[in-house]
């Protein structure tokens, strides 16, 4: 059950608005950067929000792994996204892959300020 949980809050992205409004663009990007990062894809859920008075609606991209689950979440209105990047490393260490593929996430949005948490997951108390 171990494995490595990375996140990242994304502000002041300078990518394409569509990165942030179409969840057909940026769930097929998802997929593709879990394929190049080396893990595998075995469902998939991408769903764009209406837009409300502040503007465009947001997108949430959920790709569900074989080694656990990639989310996106996306507000075009403050050109910010979240980031969740979980990997369970059961029978192989899958954390270079994760942080592969969260970098080529932070590439695709080009964030002005980025925060990012990184915690291991699933060390047994006293362990």
């Amino acid at each position: 059950m171990q494995g490595l949980h990375l996140t990242a809050d994304l502000y002041g992205c300078r990518c394409a608005m569509s990165w942030l409004t179409e969840a057909t663009a940026l769930g097929a990007f998802c997929v593709q950067a879990v394929e190049a990062a080396g893990l595998q894809a075995v469902d998939q859920q991408f769903h764009t929000f209406p837009a409300t008075a502040l503007g465009p609606g947001g997108v949430t991209a959920t790709v569900l792994l074989a080694e656990s689950h990639l989310c996106v979440h996306t507000w075009p209105e403050q050109r910010a996204v979240t980031l969740d990047v979980y990997v369970c490393n059961f029978g192989a260490d899958h954390s270079d892959k994760a942080h592969a593929l969260l970098a080529a996430l932070l590439q695709r949005f080009d964030a002005t300020q980025v925060q990012q948490h990184q915690l291991l997951r699933g060390t047994p108390p006293g362990g």
